[in-house]
């Protein structure tokens, strides 16, 4: 009885599900994923018998954050929809390098961050749910205190000390330049990037200040790392207001790049309200655009809610729509740390706050819901992008994968907005099935006819028009049957159980 009623609840689901909630089967690709980015100091402080010299009042110095932290919150972060994380630099650091830029030892964990067991630890927990782990690799420059710094037979593994240009010499925040054209810099660092890959089985590196860096480095790095192994992801990120030739370090083997000339556009457009999207719809690179990595902010730039805050406009609607479109257009969404809470912050070292797991949970439940819809429905990661309608802040675009539509809306702007797409754009006698806030639009003399609220969007799939879903209500009729007979053998069980 048990099993016979389990079958016919697990039919009523399945038949109550409508065609775009089939989960896709094919292999995942990167372009699929949506990364957390976590600064490793400031996000959850989880063994406090590594708190050396630190200083939670202090921003400037460390404040606690470690492995065990994000181990303790993983589950956190996979219930948002999340399935990759990404972590600032873990090695050894100089005093006070709680952001993991100044590098003392390349092969040690810092000591604040927790022994490369807890980060073995943390890899495996990752990926036991399915989530990949991407950390920053150093490659550009190491602390004032290094010791190679002090050595007269290393002098040669530096460039000369100067200022940061728009050459790949300059000495970034003042600190020693490493020379990747001298050939025992060069073996060093792919040696170390190999060691840490088969020591931790991470599944790729984020490169800051990749710009710095010699074009011909890059293409020796990723031949080196992809050979350890197999889809091993590469992620540049330039220094910050550097306009990138995206094109450029893909053909060099780096598979993303941060975009800093794109997101400035995210920003102005989302800001505020009644903002035209015509900017972020114009290429700002010739890279692939489904790999380039898409964010608002990140630990070098001002915090985006700071940007909503000085327009006075209310964060958590700001971030909807924002989100939105950071999720269903081409690309790799980068979520910063915070976003999740609407965290404020302004120039470093204010835009690194410590994050706070005990505030409402708004924002928490609408990345949940648009990051299921982004991990459900392939065309959002992997379809063609074309522009419907674009006009006052609003804006509507298509997105087709293998026979699945979806079609995006966001009213960015003061007032409800009607956009009526013709079934030219679309397809005749179809139907336009909400998934974010459950509007349905049918065809109507060949026209469909939107309607979004002022700060709202919508998420439609194109299919067939729906009428009586047979096997739906026979599977509820089952149920009840099954149900009904259960409840009379309790019963008849009973009254038997009194007469014994």
């Amino acid at each position: 009885m048990k099993k016979i009623t389990l079958l016919l609840l697990t039919f009523l689901l399945c038949s109550s599900l409508p065609a775009h909630a089939e989960i896709k089967k094919e292999k995942r690709l990167w372009q699929d994923e949506s990364i957390y980015s976590i600064m490793v100091d400031r996000f959850n402080d989880g063994d406090i018998k590594n708190d050396f010299d630190v200083n939670a009042r202090n921003p400037l110095a460390y404040n606690g954050g470690d492995f065990q932290g994000i181990i303790d919150r993983l589950d956190y972060i996979h219930d948002m929809g999340f399935t990759a994380i990404r972590l600032t630099p873990i090695f050894d650091n100089t005093q006070n390098g709680y952001h993991g830029f100044w590098v003392k030892d390349f092969y040690k964990t810092d000591e604040h961050f927790g022994s490369i067991e807890t980060f073995q630890k943390l890899v495996k927990e990752a990926h036991k749910r399915k989530m990949k782990v991407i950390i920053d690799f150093v490659t550009n420059n190491t602390a004032l205190d290094h010791q190679w710094v002090s050595d007269p037979a290393k002098k040669n593994w530096y460039h000369p000390k100067q200022k940061m240009d728009d050459g790949n010499n300059g000495w970034v925040d003042g600190l020693p330049d490493l020379n990747q054209d001298n050939p025992q810099v060069k073996k060093y660092l792919l040696d170390a990037a190999k060691w840490w890959i088969n020591k931790t089985d991470i599944d790729g590196y984020s490169l800051p200040e990749v710009n710095q860096v010699p074009v011909s480095f890059w293409t020796d790095f990723s031949k080196a790392v992809t050979k350890e192994k197999k889809d091993f992801f590469l992620m540049g990120v330039p220094t910050e207001n550097t306009a990138i030739d995206a094109a450029k370090y893909q053909k060099a083997g780096i598979d993303s790049m941060l975009d800093y000339t794109q997101s400035k556009k995210l920003r102005k457009a989302f800001a505020t309200t009644n903002q035209s999207f015509s900017d972020l719809n114009s290429t700002s690179n010739n890279g692939k655009p489904e790999l380039m990595a898409n964010f608002f902010d990140n630990e070098y730039t001002v915090r985006f809610t700071a940007d909503i805050v000085d327009k006075r406009q209310f964060p958590g609607s700001r971030w909807k729509t924002a989100l939105t479109y950071l999720y269903t257009t081409p690309g790799i969404p980068i979520y910063y740390y915070g976003t999740d809470i609407a965290l404020n912050g302004g120039k470093i070292p204010d835009n690194r706050r410590q994050m706070n797991f005990r505030t409402e949970k708004d924002l928490i439940d609408f990345t949940t819901k648009i990051a299921e819809l982004r991990n459900t429905l392939p065309s959002l990661t992997r379809g063609s992008m074309e522009m419907l309608y674009d006009k006052g802040g609003m804006v509507v675009y298509k997105r087709i994968y293998k026979g699945e539509t979806s079609i995006v809306a966001i009213n960015n702007s003061t007032k409800s907005q009607k956009v009526i797409l013709t079934d030219k754009q679309l397809a005749p006698n179809m139907e336009l099935r909400g998934l974010l806030a459950g509007d349905l639009v049918r065809s109507h003399k060949n026209n469909y006819i939107l309607i979004v609220d002022r700060d709202n969007s919508e998420i439609y799939v194109l299919a067939e028009k729906s009428g009586i879903n047979i096997a739906f209500i026979a599977a509820l009729v089952g149920v009840f049957i099954l149900a009904l007979v259960f409840l009379i053998l309790i019963i008849r069980r009973g009254k038997k159980m009194k007469v014994e």
